[in-house]
């Protein structure tokens, strides 16, 4: 399965919460299409079928340093712990 970038899942929660908080299901037809497109895109990004589990897919991914990131290499410059 492809995995979307982080930050693209990233924009997609935050869109997401923002048109929830904001009521886009009980307001214009407008704002509801683009709940409905943002819940789309997180349901493909992720890999489900309900947007509630795209979101916790979408966190999940997000959290915490993974293998396949590179957040706990050490820069050229940091020095190594005696051994």
């Amino acid at each position: 399965m492809l995995m979307a970038h982080p930050a693209v899942l990233e924009d997609l929660i935050a869109q997401y919460e923002a048109l929830s908080l904001l009521g886009a299901e009980e307001s214009t037809p407008q704002a509801r299409q683009r709940l409905a497109d943002i819940s789309y895109s997180l349901c493909v990004a992720t890999g489900t079928k309900d947007v509630d589990m795209a979101v916790i897919a979408a966190r999940h991914r997000l959290s915490g340093a993974r293998p396949e990131d590179d957040s706990l290499v050490q820069s050229a410059g940091a020095a190594e712990p005696a051994a």
